[in-house]
């Protein structure tokens, strides 16, 4: 199935769909062969074959299951070890059709703004094409007089959506089936991209014109704090994913862009960095200098700020000197011109900047 021998921290994954399709092919191979195989060979969206060991495989004339456990490889993905399972049963009176449906474990979308059904299951357009497809491709025979109704079940899957954001999207009661090739790179940085543009998404479709872009949960929780007005599903935490977010915002023609942060991720962006990562770009700390030169700090502090590796050295520095709010006051500046160069006249924008405990220090304009 995959790479064993991969280095560590590189070994690729499956996606919750594409163990999904996995597990609706082997049930119908069993509902029209009359036994469920033991690895069945799936066809991912990106267009790979790839096989799967199959669980718990059982079959009769009308129906049919099968379990696929989800490998996420070597990324730390909550969905890991997932039982993505299948239940396929004979609909004699619709032939030719393909029923897909969300069994327990499976969340149900309650809000609109993910492009999916209120009220239908949280399984996303490229894994519902890609399981009609296999079943498809392995129905063929029996389509003509009947049709399938293809079940989706996650029995960990109520447990695990607590360590999503699923409930802030709207999705309650089970995990999201995902993925648009049917691999999970390392680090899911594709699935967190995804989740982060999903949610601003949904942002937009509040009614409220705003989102607040945040770089992770205790910047978060501080800006959650100051704009208690706002619901749960405005605030996205981006973490690294500035691009992907702002470019999600542009699209969904929000009004008011708020971002909230600390100095370390907010110099990256004021430097014009779109993706914060700490392996994508140094901090630019002469950038911090010439704000500090700016507020009058003297020439070797200014030395100081620049010859230093850290952003939150600056600040601490500029705080000793009681320049401290004023510092980040015009780095939070610093940050808008920048966005404003890239995003002209698209948004209002605004920026909170807390300390390390998650404190307000200052904002802008």
């Amino acid at each position: 199935m995959m790479d064993k021998g991969a280095p560590r921290g590189t070994r690729t994954g499956f996606t919750t769909g594409a163990c999904s399709a996995a597990a609706a092919r082997a049930a119908t191979i069993g509902l029209v062969t009359g036994a469920v195989p033991a690895a069945v060979e799936c066809l991912l969206p990106n267009g790979d074959l790839v096989t799967f060991a199959v669980q718990d495989g059982r079959c009769d004339t009308e129906s049919a299951h099968a379990m696929v456990i989800k490998d996420a490889g070597d990324d730390p993905d909550c969905t890991d070890k997932a039982h993505l399972t299948a239940d396929v049963r004979l609909r004699r009176e619709l032939p030719g059709q393909v029923l897909l449906m969300g069994g327990f474990g499976v969340g149900t979308v309650t809000m609109p703004g993910l492009g999916l059904a209120v009220g239908g299951p949280a399984i996303n357009p490229v894994p519902r094409r890609n399981i009609e497809a296999n079943v498809r491709a392995v129905g063929a025979s029996l389509l003509d007089e009947a049709g399938f109704e293809v079940t989706i079940s996650v029995p960990q899957g109520e447990e695990m959506t607590k360590k999503t954001l699923n409930a802030r999207l709207g999705i309650l009661g089970g995990i999201s089936i995902l993925g648009t090739t049917g691999i999970v790179k390392p680090y899911s940085t594709a699935a967190y991209r995804a989740s982060v543009v999903q949610g601003v998404q949904v942002a937009g479709t509040l009614g409220h014109g705003v989102v607040v872009l945040t770089t992770g949960g205790r910047t978060e929780k501080f800006v959650m704090e100051e704009m208690p007005h706002l619901p749960e599903a405005a605030f996205v935490q981006m973490g690294d994913f500035l691009r992907y977010a702002m470019g999600a915002a542009v699209k969904a023609g929000l009004k008011q862009v708020v971002i909230g942060g600390m100095v370390g991720k907010l110099t990256k962006i004021a430097q014009g960095e779109t993706i914060t990562h700490a392996g994508r770009a140094e901090v630019d700390t002469g950038l911090l200098a010439d704000i500090a030169a700016s507020l009058g700090a003297a020439p070797e502090v200014c030395e100081a700020i620049r010859q230093n590796e850290t952003a939150r050295y600056a600040g601490e520095r500029m705080d000793e000197l009681g320049l401290g709010r004023a510092f980040h006051t015009a780095l939070a500046q610093r940050v808008i011109q920048t966005l404003r160069t890239r995003y002209p006249d698209q948004f209002d924008l605004q920026v909170l900047v807390c300390d390390f405990d998650g404190r307000k220090i200052a904002e802008a304009p």
